[in-house]
Formats: structure tokens, sequence, C-alpha cells
């Protein structure tokens, strides 16, 4: 159990038969009333957000989830596969649980949010930013260098995304995984 006094971003509690995260959460004292807490709340199950305010001193049951890091082994019609780097058990995971399925690439380090009572995954956290070659783009001209222009890409787990006319094909470049967007060339 825990109060709205032990609120901070990423506290994991149950509320409505599901497993929540806080995203953000602002503690409320107006000039009259009584004070209360307006937090975000994001579902490990399904991805939902929504607004939730508490009262100051409300208790909520934590949840206890933890991250396991697993290797990416491929990907089949029963879903993804990953393997636990201490055990090496492999557990398969459905692809509604992992956020920009499209950018793993097989031997890929991820953690795995696991709830600790029940052991059933939660979601798959990729690192902020992973290594592709380009496998297709079409060529830039010489000397567009200086404007913004973007033009498609298609990566070698097959996901497309924008990059900047002057990466070439057969490139290595570096991709946020947040957003999806192109960051940087690999030297």
């Amino acid at each position: 159990m825990a109060s709205t006094a032990d609120f901070k971003n990423g506290l994991c509690m149950e509320f409505n038969n599901d497993i929540f995260s806080i995203v953000e959460f602002q503690h409320v004292k107006p000039g009259k009333g009584p004070a209360f807490v307006r937090t975000k709340l994001k579902s490990l199950t399904t991805g939902k957000v929504l607004d939730k305010t508490f009262s100051a001193g409300e208790k909520v049951t934590t949840a206890r989830v933890e991250k396991r890091s697993h290797q990416f082994i491929y990907a089949d019609d029963m879903g993804y596969h990953f393997m636990d780097m201490e055990t090496f058990d492999q557990i398969p995971i459905e692809e509604k649980l992992i956020e920009r399925a499209n950018l793993l690439k097989e031997g890929q380090l991820v953690d795995i949010l696991v709830h600790a009572e029940t052991e059933k995954p939660l979601g798959v956290e990729l690192p902020p930013f992973v290594e592709l070659m380009i496998t297709y783009t079409e060529p830039g001209l010489k000397g567009d260098t200086a404007t913004n222009t973007l033009k498609p890409a298609t990566l070698e787990t097959g996901a497309e995304i924008m990059v900047p006319l002057f990466v070439e094909q057969d490139t290595l470049i570096k991709v946020d995984t947040r957003d999806g967007s192109y960051s940087e060339r690999v030297k």
C-alpha cells in the first residue's frame, strides 16, 4: 500500500482490475477545499492513458513490476520469441505488447516488464536507440544537404522511416525507438 505522498513517475499500481504506471502527477493545494493529486496513468496491459484525480492521503495498492533482460530470437505466427539471458528459457510475446516491434532485430537485447506475482509479461521496452542498416532508398542528389527534406528508406527489419536526402543505401544509421525517427549515421 502507498499513499498519494509516495507518488512518483513510473510507480506501478493496481487500479480498476488493471495495472497502471504513473506517467505524470501534480499535487494541488487549492485556496479553498482539500488538497488533491492529479495524475496521468498508463495501462501496462492495454497502453491506454487516463486522467485520474486522487484525494490527498488516499491509499492505493502498488504492484510489483520487474524488468528482466531478454534477447530477441525470432518472430513467427505465434508471436515474438525472447530468451532469458540468465535461465535461457524462451517466452513468446504477442505483437500488441511490443511498441515499435518493426524495429526489433535478431539478437537484440530488450527489457521485458513482468508482473512479479503472476509472472505475466506486461510489455517490452526497446533500448532508446538501435543501429539498423538501410536496405533500400532512392539515391539522393549531390548538393541536397542544406535543406531538411526527407525521403523514405526501408530498414533491414522491414520498417520504413524517413531519412535525410544525403543518407544512401547500405548505410548504418541510428533510429530513435521512442518515436521511430532517424537520429544519425553510425560512423
